[in-house]
């Protein structure tokens, strides 16, 4: 396993004594007495990267998310969705969203529960895919169950026993991803991938969830060839805008969550502060996150992960912004709604909104290898 990858646990034991530390130091925000709101739009203050481990309003959010996710999962281990049923994607956003606060599987307070969602997952292998009850597409799904697989892998120690199915269906999984990238395409879509593994078009949204995938394997050792991450490389690049930003397919308009699956595309395959990442940095500063459909979401997470990776100026401006809005939003449950607009989210629902919500808050924990610089 690579250094990166053995990069989880490490932290994860230096955050418990950072979050000693800084609880010893950090003032505490009061909070409002039981039963009382506070009246009108609140100024949250965003903790400093030195508190990020300390009790701060993220990590009462995110852990107030996680109760939430916790409530609702089934005796089976997954989670439902209105609209698409038991999605092996969205259980695994809502595995990613423990594993994103350092819960590892069989340990803690939630550790039954991410195993079960993690054999609920890997029991749910189909000729290579990871699927079940898909919307569109099927390669979304395999995606991100493959990316949350990988960093599982990543985060637990590696002699440790009973971990043998994920790393099986792991492997095969990956396999599905190269072998849908490969399929010919044309120059325009040469390196990408689409909605299913025999797709001969690309587009930045699924091609996104793979390279992540794809990273997190590499991540781990295993093999994955140097030559489809250059292709991937050459195809997210094809999708960056003259003007600025990234499009859904070369030639398209740039919108956030576009914007920020091409950066973090580009920053997690070695091309770190790329003229089109920059590019794409600056534009999304000039296009904040704003709350309304039909991605909120989708370009919260992605564009959070990629602004983060870019750092200096760019992370500076973009983490107040991202985080005073989802913390503004957050429900009494613990939960995030969907914004207005948001069809598909709404059909996703509020466990899928919960988890990218969390995910998106979480980047600077760096508890995920795939969050660390």
């Amino acid at each position: 396993m690579s250094s990166t990858a053995l990069k989880g646990p490490s932290l994860a034991a230096a955050a418990v004594l950072c979050s000693f530390l800084a609880g010893t130091i950090c003032a505490q925000e009061p909070a409002p007495p039981p039963g009382e709101k506070p009246a009108g739009p609140q100024k949250v203050r965003i903790p400093k990267f030195r508190q990020v481990y300390a009790e701060t309003p993220v990590t009462r959010a995110v852990d107030r998310g996680l109760a939430f996710l916790a409530a609702k999962q089934l005796e089976d281990g997954c989670w439902l969705s209105p609209g698409y049923g038991r999605n092996t994607g969205i259980v695994s956003l809502a595995t990613l969203a423990f594993l994103s606060r350092g819960h590892e599987p069989g340990r803690g307070p939630h550790g039954g529960r991410i195993e079960q969602a993690i054999s609920w997952v890997t029991a749910n292998q189909k000729s290579g895919l990871i699927i079940r009850d898909t919307s569109h597409g099927e390669l979304y799904s395999h995606g991100i169950s493959t990316l949350m697989l990988g960093e599982v892998i990543g985060m637990v120690d590696a002699k440790r026993k009973g971990l043998e199915t994920v790393h099986r269906v792991h492997r095969t999984a990956i396999n599905v991803i190269l072998r849908a990238q490969n399929v010919p395409k044309d120059r325009w879509n040469l390196g990408g991938w689409r909605y299913t593994p025999s797709s001969e078009v690309s587009d930045i949204s699924v091609s996104g969830w793979q390279l992540l995938a794809l990273r997190a394997a590499k991540d781990t050792g295993l093999p994955v060839p140097d030559k489809n991450i250059r292709q991937a490389v050459h195809y997210i690049k094809r999708c960056a805008h003259p003007t600025g930003g990234f499009s859904y397919q070369p030639g398209g308009d740039p919108n956030t969550g576009r914007t920020g699956t091409g950066i973090l595309s580009l920053e997690i395959c070695g091309e770190h502060g790329s003229v089109e990442a920059r590019r794409g940095g600056d534009w999304l500063l000039k296009n904040p996150l704003k709350w309304k459909g039909p991605f909120f979401y989708y370009g919260a997470y992605y564009s959070a992960q990629g602004m983060y990776q870019l750092g200096g100026k760019y992370w500076k401006q973009w983490q107040p912004i991202s985080e005073q809005l989802l913390l503004e939003k957050q429900n009494d449950d613990g939960s995030w709604p969907p914004p207005p607009g948001a069809t598909h989210e709404e059909q996703a629902g509020t466990i899928y909104t919960t988890a990218m919500a969390i995910l998106s808050l979480g980047v600077e924990f760096r508890y995920l290898p795939i969050y660390q610089r």
